[in-house]
């Protein structure tokens, strides 16, 4: 996450915390304060779902018993809050102090989720220590400057697929991900870029972020752990989301690619189907 968006979100949470620890403090300095909230509290979410009952009750969605054990479990509720308040308050607090602070102090991925972990088959490690792999013929660069790969992915010809410059425990898995996918599925993948210099990262991430949403060292693709692929049908790349067997090919390759330690990029918000990378052991990608 870059700076521009990390420092309000930091001040944010700060002043989030800062809120709930006079809130906090109020309700364990004050017992009258304490219990006007916890009383507050409780009828109004006693409110609530009686308000639900009563809508569920009136269509015929709840039974009357239902709706009458409801009703009268309101005051059981009340009483037993107030009795156990210390507790209650202290598991709150147990539940939203770690939350806050691992936004304020974190690396904000707590609110992206771009870090999907995934863990790979024993199987596969034993298989990639075993084997080593060789780059498939490289194809000619004409394939690669199509109206059609443009369109869905800008300047893909200016593109690196030097599988030589490729971190080495990178290729082999991808690699092995390209030997999986042709023997067990049919399908023949591509290398559209592995390795991307600042200065392209910095080139791809100007032309918005329906392209790229990382800036110049913040990808992947800068330390050789990164590829971009898509599938090679009939002589040409096969690219397009809207093609059904595309998709499918999409699928399998997602989990196949995590099979073997890698993360998808299908997996984020921002889907990026072809897309995988590898979160090497010891190493820290700069988001700053």
């Amino acid at each position: 996450m870059n700076c521009t968006l990390r420092t309000p979100l930091i001040f944010f949470a700060l002043l989030c915390y800062f809120a709930l620890t006079v809130a906090a403090l109020a309700i364990f300095l004050f017992p009258s304060f304490r219990d006007r909230v916890l009383r507050t509290t409780i009828s109004l979410s006693t409110a609530i779902a009686v308000f639900f009952i009563k809508f569920g009750y009136r269509f015929g969605l709840v039974s009357e018993a239902s709706f009458q054990l409801v009703r009268d479990g309101g005051l059981g509720v009340r009483t037993f809050a107030v009795r156990h308040r210390y507790l209650l308050l202290s598991g709150m607090g147990l539940l939203i102090v770690p939350v806050m602070l691992s936004v304020a102090f974190g690396t904000g991925r707590v609110l992206f989720f771009d870090d999907w972990a995934t863990a790979s088959d024993p199987k596969i490690e034993a298989l990639l220590k075993g084997e080593q792999l060789v780059p498939p013929p490289a194809l000619p660069p004409e394939i690669f400057a199509t109206a059609e790969v443009e369109q869905v992915r800008p300047l893909t010809k200016e593109g690196s697929r030097d599988w030589a410059v490729l971190d080495a425990d990178f290729r082999n898995r991808l690699l092995l991900v390209y030997k999986i996918m042709k023997e067990k599925h049919g399908y023949d993948l591509a290398l559209l870029e592995g390795y991307r210099s600042p200065e392209r990262q910095a080139k791809l991430a100007a032309l918005g972020n329906t392209v790229t949403l990382a800036k110049a060292n913040q990808s992947y693709h800068q330390y050789g752990l990164a590829a971009d692929n898509a599938f090679f049908r009939n002589g040409k790349l096969v690219i397009s989301e809207r093609d059904p067997w595309a998709m499918e090919g999409y699928r399998l390759y997602g989990e196949v690619a995590e099979s073997v330690g890698l993360v998808w990029g299908g997996r984020w918000s921002f889907k990026d189907y072809g897309h995988v990378e590898y979160r090497k052991p010891g190493f820290k990608l700069p988001r700053d």
